[in-house]
This record gives C-alpha cells, structure tokens and sequence, in this order.
C-alpha cells in the first residue's frame, strides 16, 4: 500500500462583490501570495461561496450562468479562466460555487468545480440544501431557492498521484445536515470541502461549532473558505474560514480579513484515527437521500 504524501490546504478568504474581473484579479494576487511548498507536495486551493459573483443584483448569477464544462471558451469563458488559474499556479483548485444552467431558465445550480493542476475540470457539485431562513441582521430573509436548483448528486473526488486524497464537496449550509457526511465518510472521505458565505449571526452563533463537528464525526480533515466584510448590497459575512484536523482541531483561522491561510497535513492522521477509534464500523444507522 502506498504512504499517503504530505498535502498542503490552502483557503482564500474573499470579500467578493459583483465584479467577476475584480473577484478574479483578487483570487490570483492571494495565490500569487501563497508561501512556497516542496514541488513534491501537492496543493488543493478551496475557494469560498460565491467567489466569483456574490452579493450583487438579484438577477446576477442568472445573468452570469454558464453551461457545465469546458467545451467553448465563447460560451464558458469564466471556467476557462477558473482553469487557466489552476494550470498557472499548479494546484487543484476548488471554486466554491458558480451558477451553471439548469433545465429552469429562471434558476442556475450553485456548482462547486473542481480543477486539476493541468487545468482540467474534474469534478463537480451542486449545492443541495439551500439557504431559506429569517435571520436577525440587515437582510432579514434569505431565499435561496426562488433562484437555485437544488442539486441532487453527492460527489467524491480522488486526487493525487495515487488517488490518496478523498475529496468530500459540499457547500456552506449543507453543514448543517450530517447525514450527507455520513454517506461521503461510508464512501472513503478524508478530507472535506465546505466553502461558505455565513451571515455574521449565524457565523458568530454556530461556524465553529458546525464544522469542529463534522471533522470529528467524520474523522476527516476540514477546509472551509468563507466570504468575509460587508459586501456591496449591505449584507454581512463572517469571515473566520477554518481549517481542522480529524480529532477536531482548529489548525488555521482567517479571523475576518481577507487573506489566505493554509496546513500541511499527513493523510495517514485520518487513518490511524479510524484505526483506533472505528466510528463507521460502529455506526448502526444510514442516512438516506429523501
């Protein structure tokens, strides 16, 4: 069996705004900023929710929507940009969400892509649980369904040269259900993406709590890149993207500046913890896709 290599995760933290080419000019100056690592050891880049439109207009991301894919640069031209981003700076790249099209005309899927290091889009995911809530701050209520499909697939992404890294992908309120972690961790999860855009009440009230949890019910590691600041139409994020090891250690915590932060992880952490403590074996429920 081969020895897991060493990975490096590494979050961005945006304030992102409207403007797909500001958004993607502040995504490569942070990379451009990230510390040098060992050629030999191999980088996952997460960004958070919404990274490339967030808070704009209502109509924004249906305005922005792209079919799924990189198939014509004319007709999927901020993919391409995703995927030269990846090929330029030689990591797998995970974009928290995009609004693709769906089979509505009047509602996009928040997809999360996933780009190899030679700029090939690997996997993706759709956000299945969607923010529909009332919350005490400036916004007040937040629908997110009146403009997004919900996905219907859970996506588990290998890579590395000997597929060692387990890449569950969800998306920011999906972590407040944990049977879909279940079902990735059943399938062989050992590091889990969560990028989000967390309102500050809920963030203040429940971020850490949230994600400490499914790192320590998973035994996985947890990368979780979050939106930040105030943003153009007044609503608020959280900030604080997060990353933690399998026993539910804060490894790295952005605190609320835009910024990036990063852990150098062993996957074999992971292992050697389901080892002593068999959490899945010992689990006598399923969870099921209602």
């Amino acid at each position: 069996m081969n020895q897991p290599q060493p990975w490096r995760l590494i979050a961005l933290q945006l304030t992102s705004q409207p403007d797909v080419a500001a958004n993607l000019a502040a995504i490569e100056q942070l990379l451009a900023q990230q510390p040098e690592v060992n050629e030999q050891r191999p980088q996952l880049v997460v960004l958070p929710e919404g990274a490339l439109c967030f808070a704009g207009a209502e109509d924004a991301n249906l305005q922005l929507q792209e079919p799924l894919g990189l198939q014509e640069q004319a007709v999927q031209p901020v993919q391409f940009q995703l995927s030269a981003l990846a090929k330029k700076f030689a990591v797998y790249l995970l974009v928290g969400t995009f609004p693709t099209t769906t089979s509505d005309p009047k509602r996009f899927a928040a997809s999360s892509l996933l780009f190899s290091p030679q700029g090939l889009l690997i996997a993706d995911y759709q956000k299945i649980h969607l923010f529909d809530a009332l919350i005490s701050d400036g916004t007040g209520q937040y629908l997110e369904s009146a403009k997004t499909m919900p996905g219907e697939k859970i996506t588990l992404a290998e890579l590395g040269e000997h597929s060692e890294l387990k890449l569950g992908m969800a998306v920011c309120y999906d972590m407040r259900f944990p049977g879909l972690f279940q079902v990735l961790a059943r399938r062989g999860m050992n590091v889990l993406a969560l990028p989000s855009a967390f309102t500050t009440v809920t963030g203040d009230a429940h971020w850490h709590t949230l994600l400490r949890a499914r790192a320590i019910e998973t035994q996985s590691f947890v990368i979780a890149p979050a939106q930040t600041g105030r943003h153009q139409n007044g609503r608020e994020t959280y900030g604080h993207s997060l990353i933690i090891d399998p026993w539910g250690r804060i490894l790295a915590d952005a605190g609320t500046a835009p910024g990036l932060i990063y852990a150098d992880i062993d996957l074999m952490q992971a292992s050697e913890l389901r080892e002593r403590m068999p959490l899945l074996h010992h689990n006598r429920f399923l969870s099921e896709f209602l």
